[in-house]
């Protein structure tokens, strides 16, 4: 019989028993974008903020919508709300967020604008998030686990060239031509996520996750050296500093590259899209994913019916359940809760 406390400890947690690789009390679930506007709770503290950036530096207020999921789901963990491009904004680059357009950020498409960058140490953008993460796990409970993260370097660093546009077609160019400065720029979204992911580790988060949302634009050796390689790099310098952190690699849309990513040293789980069949990947690995977000777009029959499917395809104890991506606006949250009853109904088999 497992027990729920490790001795001379507070509760177990399924999330941190499965990547650390220990019996867990059952399957682990957390949802990407649980904390969000399909929320009506989100959208009022959304609306008391006065704008999504202030939201994201205001900690009692960010702390308030990263717990409001685990008020009204059965879930393992709560992910921190930030957003990836929380790392340019304390490098110095404006930012802001448009309504029904999304982020307009400052650009970096020079040497001369890499070298005007600032360190995110110290800075006042991670400084608030940091405040976050602490007033957070102080006000989770002891059996929730709390899940900080960073966008990885290829993701950021398009989002810096296009200037917050999800057009990633400059940024791409310049990783197939190797121009000095995205090298570089590459280069400096590493030392700057380690001390970042650092810092929240040093706040209170206990896993930290690392997003590559545009993983799957780029192939063969740019696959390598701009993708796989910078997160590689991350996950040394975090685990160099913080040992027993547990890491998640989410590079969306690899394919069969996926157990390359697993293969990164230090890394505990890799998130896995929706198009990826679990059963087909190494038995030796952990797994993250990947019920389609679309699927609760088709109520709770057909919601419920495919996270059984997934659930049977992948043993519990080396499965994080999660979603092939982040859930939609729109989505309604009965739904969310059939399909967390539906994977703790599958498990009590």
């Amino acid at each position: 019989m497992i027990d729920s406390r490790e001795e001379g400890q507070g509760p177990r947690n399924a999330l941190l028993d499965v990547l650390n690789r220990r019996p867990a009390l059952r399957r682990p679930m957390w949802f990407m974008r649980q904390a969000g506007r399909y929320l009506p709770e989100y959208r009022a503290v959304r609306e008391k903020a006065g704008s999504f950036v202030n939201l994201c530096y205001n900690p009692e207020l960010a702390a308030e919508v990263t717990i409001q999921p685990l008020r009204r789901y059965d879930f393992d963990a709560a992910i921190l709300f930030a957003d990836i491009l929380v790392v340019p904004h304390a490098m110095g680059l404006p930012l802001k967020f448009e309504e029904g357009e999304g982020p307009v950020l400052g650009t970096v498409r020079s040497m001369n604008d890499l070298d005007a960058l600032k360190p995110v140490a110290g800075s006042f953008e991670v400084r608030k998030v940091c405040e976050t993460v602490r007033l957070t796990r102080s006000l989770l409970a002891q059996d929730k686990a709390l899940i900080g993260f960073c966008g990885a370097p290829w993701t950021v660093a398009s989002y810096m060239v296009a200037g917050g546009s999800s057009d990633r077609v400059q940024a791409k160019v310049a990783a197939y031509q190797r121009q000095p400065w995205f090298m570089a720029l590459i280069a400096r979204l590493v030392t700057e996520s380690i001390d970042y992911l650092s810092a929240q580790a040093d706040a209170g988060a206990q896993v930290v996750q690392i997003f590559d949302s545009w993983a799957g634009d780029l192939v063969g050796s740019e696959l390598d050296d701009i993708v796989l390689k910078p997160i590689a790099a991350i996950v040394e310098g975090v685990k160099a500093r913080h040992p027993g952190l547990p890491v998640i690699v989410f590079a969306r849309g690899i394919g069969l590259n996926q157990p390359r990513a697993a293969a990164i040293p230090g890394t505990s789980a890799i998130g896995i899209e929706t198009e990826t069949d679990l059963a087909s990947l190494p038995r030796d690995i952990v797994v993250q994913g990947n019920l389609d977000p679309v699927a609760l777009f088709a109520g709770e029959e057909v919601a419920r019916r495919e996270a059984v499917r997934v659930c049977g395809g992948v043993d519990r104890q080396r499965h994080i359940f999660n979603l092939g991506h982040g859930i939609r606006l729109g989505t309604d949250p009965t739904v969310v809760g059939a399909v967390v009853d539906a994977v703790r109904r599958f498990d009590e088999r």
